[in-house]
């Protein structure tokens, strides 16, 4: 079997295994409730969808688009950020579209970054996180946030002794999978050392939007400087429910939009443009439907937790993100994530994500996802308690 260098170091996807359990077993005729994959079930709001048909009807619009996005696009990111954070952005050269989060950030790492660039990624993490630099050649070394109050002192410990110096830091808040979140304070900290340490910051801020019991989520281009060492991604996935339509952002220091603007102009025409056309909409409509959706969200985190607890498996709600982040119980501590989610896979009939397919860190805990109904939620919490 010939073996190709740059993905033969990359290992086996952890939750494949969980999932072609989960496939075996449907096909065996069985209910699997699927908790696993981030993969919102969530609609797409009709007037998005209505802008997306009504763009696709015109011929003007079937031929080569802008691979960083049409300007219209462009302007209403920046137009956004404005709105929800008071940050200005200069359309022309501080923000680019990109064909979903995990390409923007796949490309910006590989346009900026050569073998032997040291790249800081926290550990647990969402995979392409760590895998992008990996991808691109970099020397990817692991900051420990199992809990946020020892992130500082890690990054701080890795910062003095790693050589050399690191030369980009990849953060997301509120976090995929720990559901963990920061204040602006945590940003302001983290741009004071990046511009003294002499590093760039990339923030993936893909769960903006689903946000619970009042908490907001910071945008780190708020804090004053930041823009110097900073870019930011952000999707429309979560908030507006258009996982399949791969429209997000790359926005913030001139330099890093440049030259993602660069690699992209050779790799792509960009998004088909009804899609960036209803993006747009999107974008510039009334907020009304994002709260909506997130508000669907926070009644299946209430169900899952309350229920989970009152089985005797304590989970604190998290106040972001789509997924519940559980450490495993005792009785059952020393199976270790994946062979903790086998059993609930064969015995309580859910698929979760394990914990270990996040990094190392993520050992001992597994992960839930907000996609199914309320009704398959409890349906769900059935299986489970039986097992607990």
């Amino acid at each position: 079997m010939i073996t190709f260098p740059r993905i033969s170091g990359l290992p086996p996807y952890v939750l494949g295994q969980v999932v072609a359990q989960m496939t075996a077993q449907r096909k065996k005729g069985e209910d699997i409730i699927n908790l696993g994959m981030g993969n919102p079930d969530l609609p797409t709001p009709q007037p998005i969808v209505d802008k997306l048909i009504e763009a696709a009807q015109k011929p003007k619009n079937h031929r080569y688009s802008v691979s960083r996005g049409i300007p219209k696009l462009r302007q209403a990111i920046c137009g956004w950020y404005k709105k929800k954070y008071n940050v200005d952005l200069d359309w022309d050269y501080e923000a680019i579209a990109t064909m979903g989060a995990k390409e923007g950030l796949s490309h910006l790492i590989l346009a900026v970054t050569q073998p032997g660039d040291v790249v800081l990624v926290p550990n647990p993490a969402y995979p392409i996180h760590l895998y992008a630099p990996v991808i691109a050649g970099a020397d990817v070394r692991s900051i420990k946030v199992d809990h946020l109050e020892n992130f500082f002192p890690s990054l701080e410990k890795t910062l003095q002794s790693v050589s050399p110096k690191p030369k980009f830091l990849i953060l997301s808040f509120p976090s995929n999978p720990t559901t963990q979140v920061v204040n602006l304070n945590f940003f302001k900290k983290i741009v004071q050392m990046a511009r003294e340490q002499n590093f760039y910051v990339i923030h993936d801020l893909a769960y903006a939007d689903l946000v619970f019991d009042g908490y907001k989520a910071p945008s780190i281009l708020q804090v004053q400087g930041a823009k110097e060492v900073a870019v930011e991604l952000y999707s429309l996935s979560k908030g507006f429910s258009m996982p399949g339509w791969r429209v997000a952002f790359v926005c913030g220091n001139r330099d890093l939009v440049a030259a993602l603007t660069k690699i992209k102009s050779y790799f792509d025409y960009g998004m088909f443009q009804p899609v960036q056309i209803a993006a747009t909409v999107a974008l510039n409509g009334p907020p009304e439907c994002v709260a909506e959706i997130a508000e669907v969200y926070r009644k299946r985190r209430d169900i899952l937790c309350e229920g989970l607890q009152k089985a005797g498996w304590p989970i604190e709600k998290p106040k972001a993100t789509m997924f519940v982040w559980a450490r495993i119980p005792d009785k059952f501590f020393s199976l270790g994530s994946l062979e903790f989610s086998k059993l609930l896979l064969s015995n309580a009939k859910v698929c979760v994500s394990p914990g270990i397919g996040f990094g190392d860190n993520g050992e001992g805990y597994v992960r839930f996802a907000l996609v199914e109904n309320e009704k398959r939620i409890k349906q769900a919490l059935k299986g489970i308690k039986k097992i607990l």
